[in-house]
C-alpha cells in the first residue's frame, strides 16, 4: 500500500508541473496576435524561459534579461526598448547582452 501511495503523489506532482508550465506556452502556440520578446521583461516580470537555473515565468533575475522573454503585440518587438540589446530594442530570440 505504501507503494501506492508514494507512485501516486509522483503522478500527482508530475501532472502539476506539467500543466503549471503549460499556460504560457500555449498562450504563445495559440495567440498570433502576440509574439515572443526577449530582453524586455523587468526583473521577475517575464512570461517564460529565464535562462539556465530558473524555471520558467516570473524567473528572470534581472531587468532586461537577454534570454528571459515577456508575450508582446506582434509587430512591437523589435520597437520596445531593452537596455540590454545592442540595438536598444526587443529581439525574436535570446541575444547576448551588450556590453556597457
Amino acid at each position: 500500500m505504501h507503494k501506492n501511495t508514494a507512485a501516486s503523489l509522483a503522478l500527482a506532482l508530475g501532472a502539476a508541473f506539467t500543466i503549471a508550465a503549460t499556460p504560457t506556452a500555449a498562450i504563445a502556440a495559440s495567440n498570433s496576435s502576440q509574439e515572443k520578446c526577449y530582453g524586455v521583461a523587468l526583473k521577475g516580470k517575464n512570461d517564460c524561459q529565464a535562462g539556465a537555473g530558473t524555471t520558467c515565468a516570473g524567473t528572470s533575475k534581472s531587468d532586461y534579461q537577454s534570454n528571459a522573454w515577456s508575450l508582446v503585440p506582434k509587430g512591437t518587438c523589435i520597437k520596445t526598448v531593452s537596455k540590454t540589446s545592442s540595438t536598444g530594442y526587443g529581439r525574436l530570440k535570446a541575444f547576448k547582452t551588450k556590453k556597457s
